[in-house]
């Protein structure tokens, strides 16, 4: 190769990758062309990555449940078990003592009356009209269901017909929860010698026959004596605005 074809090319690539470099309509392509490709390549990465993690996510998720489910099965074979061994021994010592409870899922169908948020009406297979039934929403009580036309209307803690027997603070001081058509429930004829105070835990005594003992209800705000008993002011815990399902506890023993 001769000196002149060596300089001739040497030249004409020094200039190639100055325009390159240095000239914005012709770097322009380039740079939008890679850019293109990075910003593809990033959203695919992405989108693998997103696919990757939802699938371990949801496999993880199914796992937690799965576990989950099978806790709840020991523990309810458990209870069966026991509620087995219960009646077995009653039997046995010729008792005429049983226990066999019964809850069940039930689903919401309206509100009784537009306006009132404390009355609705609920969907029950084989529904025995003579008996009123607790109510229960995620462990905690929410009302009771009584007939009305035949048919199970629930009356939620705060409604005013709405009473059932409960049991206050560690002292177990007995008396009777009734609605106020407010935020508040109030707790009745509860004796006066019984110590009673802001933030004691109210729950279900069981002798109502309504629902199982020990039931959570709400906190105590604040109490009165009058005439021999005291009335507690309570704050319920069951507070839900959009009721779909409730568990009905069809029998307690």
């Amino acid at each position: 190769m001769n000196k002149e074809l060596f300089s001739f090319l040497f030249i004409f690539i020094s200039l190639l990758v100055g325009a390159l470099y240095y000239t914005n309509t012709i770097q322009s392509p380039f740079i939008e062309s890679t850019s293109f490709l990075k910003s593809n390549y990033h959203k695919v990465v992405k989108t693998i990555q997103k696919g990757f993690g939802k699938h371990f996510y949801q496999a993880d998720q199914i796992i937690e449940l799965n576990e989950k489910l099978e806790n709840y099965e020991n523990h309810h074979l458990i209870m069966q078990e026991l509620a087995s061994e219960i009646n077995d021994l009653f039997e046995a010592n010729k008792s005429k003592l049983k226990t066999n409870p019964q809850v069940e899922l039930v689903r919401v169908l309206s509100y009784e009356e537009f306006g009132d948020f404390n009355r609705l009406w609920i969907d029950i297979e084989e529904y025995n009209s003579s008996k009123i039934y607790g109510l229960v929403y995620q462990e905690i009580v929410a009302g009771i269901v009584i007939p009305k036309n035949n048919r199970p209307l629930v009356l939620l803690n705060k409604d005013i017909k709405s009473t059932y027997a409960v049991s206050i603070g560690s002292a177990q001081a007995p008396g009777i929860a009734q609605g106020n058509n407010s935020k508040y429930i109030i707790v009745k004829y509860i004796p006066a010698w019984l110590t009673i105070k802001a933030g004691d835990e109210v729950t279900t005594s069981g002798l109502d026959e309504i629902f199982f003992k020990g039931l959570k209800v709400g906190k105590v705000i604040s109490s009165t004596k009058s005439q021999g008993f005291q009335t507690a002011v309570v704050m319920p815990y069951y507070n839900s605005n959009d009721p779909s399902y409730f568990h009905l506890i069809r029998n307690i023993k």
